[in-house]
């Protein structure tokens, strides 16, 4: 293994600093004269831990013309990620053992990011028993976040059992708050006077809030951890800052597109814009923003959800949900939260690294010598790293995507703040903004 010399980087923005990687770990921080097979000019750029995702769709195996986990593995490294969780809405469904092995070895495969399963919570999705949890756990995989996501675990017998089981090997389940009875499968507009002008089926907040409510009460009540991935409304902040205040063991995401986007851009009925939970209206958003500020909500979280066209060419209603964001998630961040004063570029680091990291439990050392992400920039640290250049403005063009679909609704939007550079255990996925390999 090569070693590594990053000159003059400014660590979390602050003073800078060279930084001297030998095996993977960093072994000198400070004015280094040591020589490395690799240097790094980092004059003027930013050094974060390397970025994890906690919310991935790599559609692999079952939707490969949609992504693979390479395809994903590239836009992710591309993002400035060392780490991504895949989510477990496959075909098949990840919701045996043998399935999760599946991932984490086309992940190791891939070899640049650490490609993290995610288990359904439940068997096939389908809401009604519990999936392989502890198999799953106790797998080459060792997989720690169960999820159903797409689908709500809207049985509440069926989430108390799922919390009682991850207790004991510190597990968590990150669910995805929507309550059928309130929003159903064929809801996909804010409910309000827009989605009653256009004709499209409401997508209530409070559908999402009354989920977040029961689930937090029942983390409560089982003493165990509950994630609730892509908050989007105002009231579902309320919820968890209630929570939190209470000691709950509760933690929360956010995407880049609920931090900026807003459901007046579905006036034109572009199925680019279709998502789930939907954006929602501007006071929503600014409840986020402030809720990511000051540490309610935890993590950034890309919801990544590429699809192929043949399933976004659709009208409106019957279009698939999602949208891309590993490649752009970044930029987001730095335009919204940056660039306002809202956070600063430690900020990003613990919502976009150290949390998501500490959250899905790769902080620590793993069997394969993968993990280690999400740490403190110090001597001694696995060399899991991102470089940002924090004035660079770019226009998004989907067409010079990583991922195999087009589904970008970032396409010619201007962004500031683009990772220059992206290290995994010190070896170079990402140099001056390309691929290495």
């Amino acid at each position: 293994m090569t070693s590594l010399l990053i000159k003059g980087a400014r660590i979390l923005g602050g003073a800078a600093a060279d930084v001297y990687v030998d095996g993977g770990t960093i072994t000198e921080i400070g004015s280094v004269d040591t020589k490395a097979d690799r240097t790094v000019d980092a004059e003027g750029l930013v050094l974060l831990p390397g970025l994890v995702d906690l919310h991935t769709h790599l559609r692999e195996p079952g939707r490969e013309d949609a992504e693979t986990v390479l395809t994903g593995s590239r836009a992710a490294a591309l993002g400035g990620y060392t780490a991504v969780l895949a989510m477990a809405n496959t075909s098949p469904v990840t919701d045996t053992a043998e399935a999760a092995e599946r991932v984490h070895d086309l992940g190791r495969a891939a070899g640049l990011v650490d490609v993290q399963p995610v288990g359904a919570v439940t068997k096939g999705l389908a809401g009604e028993e519990l999936a392989e949890l502890g198999l799953m756990a106790r797998s080459r995989a060792k997989v720690r976040v169960f999820s159903d996501d797409g689908r709500c675990v809207a049985d509440a017998r069926v989430m108390r059992r799922a919390l009682e089981y991850v207790k004991a090997f510190g597990g968590v389940i990150s669910q995805h708050s929507q309550d059928p009875a309130l929003a159903g499968p064929t809801a996909c507009c804010h409910e309000g006077e827009l989605s009653g002008r256009l004709g499209l089926p409401g997508w209530p907040g409070v559908a999402e809030e009354v989920i977040v409510a029961r689930d937090v009460m029942l983390a409560r009540h089982t003493g165990s951890r509950v994630h609730v991935a892509h908050v989007s409304t105002a009231g579902s902040v309320e919820v968890i800052r209630w929570a939190k205040a209470q000691g709950i063991a509760v933690t929360a995401e956010v995407t880049p597109h609920h931090l900026l986007l807003t459901t007046d851009l579905l006036a034109g009925y572009d199925p680019t814009f279709k998502v789930n939970p939907p954006l929602r209206p501007d006071e929503d958003v600014e409840a986020l923003r402030e809720a990511l500020a000051d540490g309610t909500i935890d993590a950034v979280a890309t919801d990544h959800a590429p699809h192929a066209r043949h399933d976004k060419e659709h009208a409106f209603v019957d279009a698939a949900f999602g949208m891309l964001g590993l490649e752009t998630a970044l930029g987001v961040v730095s335009t919204v939260m940056v660039g306002s004063g809202r956070m600063d570029w430690a900020g990003v680091a613990r919502a976009m690294s150290t949390a998501p990291a500490r959250i899905a439990g790769l902080d620590g050392a793993a069997p394969d010598g993968a993990g280690g992400h999400g740490r403190q920039i110090a001597v001694g640290a696995p060399a899991n790293l991102t470089l940002v250049d924090p004035s660079a403005t770019w226009v998004v063009d989907r067409a010079e995507s990583a991922s195999l679909s087009r589904n970008n609704p970032w396409h010619d939007r201007k962004l500031t703040g683009r990772v220059h550079a992206t290290f995994l255990r010190g070896v170079p996925t990402v140099l001056e903004g390309a691929l290495v390999r």
